[in-house]
């Protein structure tokens, strides 16, 4: 991948004009995709929507109301337009609860991404760079995590620890970080054997300075496509250990949480758990579309941003 053509700019131009360059040329590569352009656009609904949710619904998404339960969407017999996706057993609105879900859905998704990320980018380094024993020592750590079943060592740990926010997020990053460090080891490889890390080992540059100006820049790719698809599992698990009783708790609302609660009433009332089912297909499906978008521009073969 040619960097410098994306990012250099004429001599004097400012950077809001060299800004404004990059950004034009990132928007003609991804419209240029009709699945980037479907999982960005979808995505940024879904983001816009938690983050503006407050603005978009009336409805406290926690607050019952027993008189109103179980009221089918409004294109429905008895359906009502105040709640436009119906209302769950304890009477509260199915929207309002997609929405205020995906703020946890997301949260956890993303910082249980940038956990994994940070623990396995450093261990690759150490891994690929150095090599000898601290090679072998983190390659037999990674192989041992890899043996355990991903969900199954989170269920462990959270079956353990007390449930909460952070305590998922952590779970999910710890058990996570093996990909990570795999791909940045194996990078890692074979770009300090090229000639320029040679040169500049030779005139004299640290480790630190090498990693930082030569080989981090040149696995970055990598990891950011690694990454993006790694919400959408993270996601994944993050509803799997709510529904299961071992991820986010009531009162805090999340999708998985959302399935759990209408389990029970999917042949009689099938929207209380088919939206937040629905919700948790496209922004995956999205997230995956955006994901290999980039698998595909920022591949050094492909010829798209130069």
């Amino acid at each position: 991948m040619n960097n410098e053509s994306v990012l250099t700019a004429p001599a004097g131009e400012s950077r809001i004009r060299r800004f404004g360059r990059w950004l034009r040329k990132w928007a003609g590569l991804l419209f240029s995709s009709p699945s980037g352009t479907i999982g960005f656009i979808i995505l940024m609904i879904v983001v816009l929507a938690s983050v503006f949710a407050p603005l978009l619904s009336p409805w406290d998404p926690a607050k019952q109301n027993i008189v109103e339960k179980l009221i089918p969407p409004f294109w429905c017999e008895r359906g009502v337009p105040e709640h436009i996706l119906g209302t769950d057993s304890l009477g509260r609105d199915v929207l309002t609860r997609c929405i205020y879900g995906a703020r946890v859905s997301l949260l956890v998704g993303i910082c249980s991404v940038i956990v994994a990320g940070v623990i396995g980018t450093l261990l690759g380094l150490v891994s690929g760079y150095y090599g000898g024993w601290a090679d072998r020592i983190i390659m037999r750590i990674a192989d041992a995590f890899h043996a355990i079943p991903r969900i199954l060592l989170a269920m462990v740990v959270l079956f353990v620890m007390k449930p909460s926010v952070m305590t998922l997020i952590m779970v999910i990053g710890v058990t996570n970080w093996v990909s990570y460090a795999r791909l940045i080891r194996g990078e890692v490889l074979s770009i300090k054997e090229k000639e320029y890390v040679k040169a500049s080992r030779t005139i004299g540059a640290g480790n630190f300075a090498i990693m930082r100006r030569h080989i981090m820049p040149n696995v970055f790719a990598q990891f950011i496509v690694v990454s993006t698809i790694s919400v959408a599992s993270s996601i994944i698990i993050e509803a799997t250990m709510s529904f299961l009783g071992l991820g986010i708790q009531p009162p805090t609302v999340s999708w998985g949480v959302m399935l759990a609660d209408g389990r029970n009433y999917l042949a009689t009332q099938w929207w209380v758990c088919t939206f937040p089912g629905v919700a948790i297909t496209l922004t995956v499906l999205a997230i995956m579309f955006l994901g290999n978008w980039l698998r595909d521009v920022l591949d050094p073969k492909n010829q798209g941003i130069r």
